[in-house]
Parts: structure tokens; C-alpha cells; sequence
């Protein structure tokens, strides 16, 4: 079972903007294989690091409005919100390593 909580439309603003811990979304598409890719480094980190952020998946597909909002011109994209803001960004595949650093740094 995916430790990542799926967000949409209706719950982005509740679950990510008004979220009183960082927020690290996972924004992908299921024809994208890099987004396959890093889905498990994700899952791992979520995992390891669920006592200092909330993870969540946004399928940039099914949620085009959200990734309009954001920019999302590439998949995998990964924002980092903290207090409702946008605090970082990261584009495309990266290592467990890097992933942890990336939020890390954030928090």
C-alpha cells in the first residue's frame, strides 16, 4: 500500500496548502517511466522521514488545473510546500540520497 496520499482538486488546498507540516508532492503521470522510476525512491523516504513532512502523489493527468497553477512542464516534479508556499523544486529523476538531502535542506 502506497504511503503516499493521493490528492485532486478537491483536497489540495485542505491536504497541501493548509498542511501544518511541510509538504513534499509528488507530481507524475502513468505514461511518464522516470515518474516510474522514482515512485519507490519516494515511497522509501516517505517511509523513513513520515515523522518530518507529509508525502503526496498529484497526477498531473487527472489534476491538470493543479499543475497549471504550478508550472509543472516536465514530470517528475517535485515541490516541497512549507506554511502553503512553494519552498523548492526539483525536476526529473533523482537518487535516494539526493531526494532526502532535497528535503532535508527544506525543513
Amino acid at each position: 500500500m502506497s504511503k503516499l496520499m493521493e490528492i485532486t482538486v478537491d483536497n489540495f488546498e485542505t491536504e497541501v496548502l493548509e498542511s501544518d507540516v511541510p509538504v513534499l508532492a509528488d507530481f507524475s503521470a502513468e505514461w511518464c517511466g522516470p515518474c516510474k522510476r522514482l515512485a519507490p525512491i519516494v515511497e522509501e523516504v516517505a517511509g523513513e522521514m513520515s515523522n518530518k513532512a507529509k508525502f503526496v502523489h498529484i497526477d498531473i493527468d487527472a489534476n491538470q488545473s493543479i499543475a497549471s497553477d504550478y508550472n509543472i512542464l516536465s514530470v517528475p516534479t517535485l515541490i516541497l510546500f512549507k506554511d502553503g508556499e512553494e519552498s523548492d523544486r526539483s525536476i526529473g529523476l533523482i537518487s535516494k540520497p539526493t531526494l532526502v538531502d532535497f528535503i532535508s535542506k527544506n525543513l
